[in-house]
């Protein structure tokens, strides 16, 4: 391929003390919660105009939801200190590479940038691998360890038709 054809990798951010900073709160909060028994070893910060908006780490073992992941709990957070389901202009720091889920959650947010501390292989080395949900993912359904099956799809399309036409709906 020649280097005109080859798309640009991102940019790499340079070093910069303030992002430095926040990475290493979110390390102190994903120590902070493994320590005190509130959840596995994982933090964020999600920050907007150079201040820090929320901030969390993992409470899955402390809430018993396997939903509540650093990332989701301080999106969460700040989505509520914003008033807003969209974080367009805001950066998250998390401690880890997110999960696929995290990852969701993530673009659904909108979030601008996100900087990790640990990569998902350093995490599959302490017992946090997702490397199966990503192969799930791949999978036809029929195929999947999880089975699933469609059911009254003509009934539930109703609704969504009557979402397409609603003149008043917010998208998001």
């Amino acid at each position: 391929m020649s280097e005109a054809a080859q798309s640009p990798e991102p940019q790499k951010p340079q070093p910069n003390p303030q992002r430095e900073a926040y990475m290493r709160r979110a390390i102190a909060l994903s120590q902070h919660g493994m320590r005190t028994g509130q959840g596995g070893p994982f933090g964020v910060v999600i920050v907007k105009a150079g201040q820090i908006i929320a901030e969390g780490h993992n409470e899955v073992t402390s809430s018993n939801d396997p939903t509540a992941h650093a990332e989701v709990v301080v999106i969460r957070r700040a989505c509520a200190h914003l008033n807003s389901f969209q974080l367009n202009g805001c950066e998250l720091y998390t401690s880890c590479e997110p999960c696929p889920m995290c990852l969701g959650a993530i673009y659904w947010a909108r979030l601008d940038r996100v900087f990790y501390g640990n990569t998902k292989e350093d995490a599959a080395a302490i017992a946090f691998d997702d490397q199966f949900i990503y192969r799930e993912l791949e999978r036809e359904k029929s195929d999947r360890q999880l089975p699933m099956h469609p059911l009254l799809r003509d009934e539930a399309n109703v609704v969504f038709q009557e979402w397409a036409n609603k003149g008043d709906r917010t998208d998001y």
